[in-house]
């Protein structure tokens, strides 16, 4: 299967208790940045994030608050690098103790000091490491020599070491889709258990011109799409056949919900119209009719796979042909 089985059940299970309830919007994922502190100043990162200031962090009762009221299966710790969080080793119990799925998502620099050896591999943790391209790509792309390779030898001692492996890559507008499939060819080779392919998408706050246009994206995206089905790629072929353009879907931006140092960020990952750490006024306050109808200039050209990837589960319920697609992808991948 391309996704474990448990993380599978629990997400359909998740599903069908709010279709139960009736609620037509619930997180799936939340993204929750415990702090701001990072090792690295990658090009396409906003620079809030480029901060030392370890001691500006979320407490870890401040976390898993954020866990319990959002009630989404999967917890993305992100940040930031979530591998300084002094508390991670007990966020990530605690997240555990909760029946969550973790994916943290780190660049990979200090596996071998800050997670092996500590937190222990376990079904419901997942090492989402960073991978924008081959060596000379991904160093460019972290302004920093050397990344690319610790992270490959992160990746071979992190499955040695029996731990769930998937890998990140982002597509930005100097991404040649060639490298993308010499990419998905190392990480086959190092026995990742998934890759994520999603288009680079633009924080308000970084101004390089490195993103790509909607044109830009359904352009690699065809092609990206044409060699997908030969490698364990979790972005699923639904909404690569949306990145693709060709086929079209609403956001959800209400999916995929953002908990950070400032507090609940509104209306989504990348925009930041509000904070509060007030869950109820997040959740209720927020206009998510205007935000699914991508009419806001700002969502002109997003793809972003947390905002689509809900729409595209959405959609198979509404056709029988997509439905016998996933599964067979999921089941068969």
């Amino acid at each position: 299967m391309r996704f474990p089985l448990h993380i599978t059940v629990d997400m359909l299970a998740h599903q069908a208790r709010q279709a139960f309830l009736r609620n037509r919007r619930y997180p799936y994922v939340l993204m929750l940045e415990p702090l701001y502190a990072c090792n690295l100043a990658c090009l396409g990162c906003t620079p809030e994030r480029h901060t030392g200031k370890i001691s500006d962090r979320l407490t870890l009762e401040q976390c898993l608050r954020a866990v319990d009221e959002c009630g989404a299966p999967g917890v993305s710790l992100c940040g930031g690098e979530p591998t300084l969080y002094p508390e991670l080793k007990e966020l990530v119990d605690e997240t555990i103790r909760r029946r969550r799925h973790i994916y943290l998502c780190t660049n990979a620099l200090l596996l071998d000091e800050k997670v092996f050896g500590v937190i222990p591999p376990h079904k419901r943790l997942t090492l989402n490491i960073h991978l924008d391209g081959m060596r000379r790509t991904h160093d460019r792309v972290c302004a920093r020599d050397g990344v690319f390779d610790k992270a490959v030898a992160m990746i071979r001692e992190a499955k040695r070491l029996g731990y769930h492996v998937m890998t990140n890559t982002t597509v930005f507008k100097e991404t040649e889709t060639s490298e993308v499939k010499a990419l998905c060819e190392l990480t086959k080779s190092l026995g990742v258990d998934g890759m994520l392919v999603a288009p680079g998408y633009q924080y308000e706050t970084v101004q390089r011109d490195m993103f790509l246009t909607r044109a830009e994206i359904q352009k690699k995206f065809r092609r990206i799409l044409g060699f997908s089905r030969h490698y364990r790629l979790t972005s699923t072929p639904l909404f690569l056949e949306f990145a693709a353009g060709l086929r079209d879907l609403p956001c959800s931006p209400w999916s995929t919900v953002t908990y950070t140092v400032r507090g609940w960020k509104g209306p989504c990952y990348l925009i930041a119209k509000q904070y509060t750490h007030s869950w109820k006024e997040f959740w209720e306050e927020t206009d998510w009719e205007y935000w699914e109808s991508r009419q806001d200039s700002r969502c002109t050209n997003c793809a972003m796979h947390s905002g689509f990837e809900a729409s595209a589960v959405r959609e198979i319920r509404r056709s029988p042909k997509d439905l016998v697609r996933m599964a067979a992808w999921n089941l068969l991948g």
